[in-house]
């Protein structure tokens, strides 16, 4: 993906934003409705994890990815901070590339 094509989706994101305002006219949503859209943006997140994590190609795979977003779900889960999380998985994959496992 090109810097231009992500220029163009931030564009396009933040126009959608800013018309949803006005095609409401002011209107509350149900708040059914608002709880589910203010789910949207974690559900969006874990599907993109999943899909880059497990996801080659056509192909589902496991691999040092996997156990990298595996260790770092364990950290987040013991409540580590944010940076220790992000080392964790990161080092976790790389150990297991330079071991040469899959």
């Amino acid at each position: 993906m090109t810097w231009g094509m992500v220029l163009a989706l931030a564009v396009g994101t933040l126009a959608l934003k800013a018309v949803g305002p006005l095609l409401a006219g002011g209107r509350a949503l149900p708040p059914r409705a608002a709880a589910a859209f203010a789910l949207l943006p974690a559900a969006l997140l874990a599907a993109l994890v999943a899909t880059q994590t497990f996801g080659d190609g056509q192909a589902l795979t496991l691999d040092a990815r996997a156990a990298g977003v595996g260790v770092a779900a364990v950290a987040a889960w013991r409540r580590a901070p944010f940076i220790v999380v992000v080392i964790l998985g990161a080092v976790t994959a790389a150990t297991l590339r330079m071991l040469g496992l899959p």
